[in-house]
C-alpha cells in the first residue's frame, strides 16, 4: 500500500514541482503582493493631468485673507495642479449664489467644487462642500490640514498664544507602543511583526486557494480523460487520493518554505540590517510551527478540493459544490485581518482554535501576541482530529464519485454515498 502511495506521490511531485506553473507562481506571488501595494499607492496618489479648480468661500474678509495666505504658501498651489478662487459672502448671499452661478459652474465643470466656511466652523469645524462628487476623499483630505490650521489659529488668536503653543494645539497625538512580555524587557514595538502578520495571512490565503484549485482541476481532468480508470486498475481509490493529497501538500509546503526563506535570513543573520521600527521579532520555533500548521491545513483543504473534483464532470459544475469549501478559507482570512487590527477581538480569539479557521488565524496570533505554547499545540491537535474525522468520509465520496459519469449528482445522492461501506 505504502509503495503505491509513494509512487503516486512521486508522480504528483514530478508533475507539480518541475512544472513551469509552479516556478512561475512561486516567484510571481511575492511580486504580486508587493506589486499590489505599489499599484494601490500609485492609484491613490495619481491625480491625472487636469487642473483641479475649487472655490473657497468664507463669511468674513479676515477669514478669506487668512485662507488665501495659507494656500498661497502651500504645496497645493506651488507644486500641484490646483487653482483656487477666494470669495467672501454672507450665509444668505451664498445660499443664493450656490443655487445659481455656483451650481452652473460646477455642472459646466468650471469648478470641481465649492467649499463654504461659515463663522460657526470656529466652534464646530463643520465645512460645507458642494460638488458633483461630494465624497471626493482625495480632495477633502488635501484641504483638511490647511483649513484645520486656519481654524485653530483663528480660534486661539484672541487668547494670545505663542507660535509654539499654536503649533502644539494643531499637532495630533503620537502613540509609541511598548511590548510587555514575561521573558523580555519592556521595549518599543515596531511595525515589523505587524507587516509580517499581514504577509502570513495573505500567503496562507493565496496558497490554500491555489493548491486546492489546482488539485481539483487535476482530479477533474483525470476523470474527463479516463486516466483515472487506468490508474485504478493498479491501485485503490484510497491510495490514489492519499498520494494526490500528499503530493499537493508537499508541493505547497516547498513553495511556502521558499516564500519564508527571506524572513529566516532576516532573523537568523546580521547581514541584513532593518530600521529599528521594522525589526522582526519571530523565532525559529514559530517559523517551524507555521510550516507544520500550513502542511496540516493543506491536507485538510486539498482533501476537500479533491473530493469536490471527484463529484463533478467539469470545473463549471464543480463551482456549485465548491463554495462551502471556499468559505472555510475566505471567512477566516477576513477574521485574521480584523484580528490584526484588534488583537482583543473575541471572534479572532475563538477562531484561532476552530478547525480549518485556525490554519490562517493562529499563525497571525502568534506573530502579534505572546501566546502560551499550549494554544498553538491545541490548534494543531484539533486540526489533526478534524483531518482524521473528515478524511474517511471524503475518501468514500472520492471512491464513488471518481468513477461516476453522467448528470450532476444531487446532494441527497452524495449523502447516500457516505452511507455505503468502504
Amino acid at each position: 500500500m505504502f509503495n503505491k502511495i509513494a509512487a503516486v506521490l512521486k508522480r504528483e511531485l514530478k508533475e507539480r514541482v518541475m512544472a513551469k506553473a509552479f516556478i512561475f507562481s512561486t516567484l510571481l506571488v511575492p511580486v504580486l503582493m508587493f506589486g499590489m501595494i505599489g499599484i494601490q499607492a500609485f492609484l491613490y496618489s495619481f491625480e491625472g493631468d487636469d487642473k483641479t479648480a475649487i472655490e473657497i468661500v468664507s463669511e468674513t474678509d479676515n477669514m478669506t485673507q487668512r485662507i488665501e495666505e495659507e494656500f498661497q504658501n502651500s504645496n497645493l498651489v506651488k507644486e500641484e495642479n490646483f487653482a483656487i478662487i477666494y470669495r467672501t459672502q454672507s450665509k444668505e448671499s451664498f445660499s443664493d449664489y450656490i443655487k445659481s452661478e455656483g451650481k452652473a459652474d460646477i455642472l459646466d465643470d468650471k469648478l470641481n467644487g465649492i467649499f463654504y466656511i461659515p463663522n460657526t466652523a470656529l466652534s464646530d469645524k463643520k465645512i460645507e462642500f458642494y460638488s458633483k462628487t461630494p465624497k471626493n476623499f482625495s480632495l477633502t483630505e488635501k484641504l483638511n490640514k490647511h483649513i484645520n490650521k486656519i481654524l485653530v489659529d483663528e480660534y486661539f488668536a484672541s487668547k494670545e498664544l505663542s507660535d509654539e503653543e499654536l503649533k502644539f494645539a494643531r499637532s495630533g497625538v503620537d502613540f509609541t507602543g511598548y511590548k510587555v512580555s514575561l521573558d523580555e524587557e519592556i521595549e518599543e514595538e515596531g511595525f515589523g511583526n505587524l507587516v509580517l502578520s499581514y504577509a502570513f495571512s495573505f500567503l496562507l490565503y493565496i496558497s490554500l486557494l491555489m493548491m486546492g484549485s489546482l488539485t481539483m482541476q487535476s482530479v477533474i481532468e483525470e476523470k474527463q480523460n479516463r486516466i483515472v480508470e487506468v490508474l485504478l486498475s493498479s491501485i485503490s481509490a484510497k491510495e490514489l487520493m492519499t498520494g494526490k493529497i500528499l503530493g499537493a501538500a508537499t508541493t505547497g509546503l516547498i513553495q511556502m518554505a521558499i516564500w519564508l526563506s527571506p524572513v529566516v535570513l532576516l532573523v537568523s543573520t546580521t547581514i541584513f540590517v532593518l530600521p529599528p521600527e521594522f525589526v522582526l521579532s519571530i523565532t525559529a520555533t514559530q517559523i517551524i510551527y507555521l510550516l507544520v500548521n500550513f502542511f496540516i491545513g493543506l491536507l485538510l483543504f486539498v482533501g476537500l478540493f479533491a473530493t469536490v473534483g471527484s463529484i463533478y464532470e467539469n470545473a463549471q459544475d464543480a463551482q456549485s459544490g465548491l463554495w462551502p469549501v471556499m468559505m472555510l478559507i475566505i471567512i477566516p482570512f477576513f477574521i485574521s485581518l480584523a484580528f490584526i487590527r484588534n488583537p482583543t477581538n473575541p471572534i479572532g480569539e475563538i477562531g484561532s482554535f476552530v478547525p480549518f479557521a485556525s490554519v490562517i488565524i493562529m499563525p497571525v496570533k502568534i506573530t502579534i501576541i505572546d501566546t502560551p505554547l499550549w494554544e498553538p499545540i491545541l490548534a494543531l491537535v484539533l486540526n489533526l482530529a478534524a483531518l482524521f474525522l473528515i478524511f474517511p468520509l471524503a475518501g468514500k465520496i472520492y471512491r464513488i464519485g471518481i468513477l461516476r459519469t453522467g448528470k450532476k449528482p444531487k446532494l441527497s445522492e452524495i449523502v447516500k454515498w457516505l452511507k455505503l461501506s468502504s
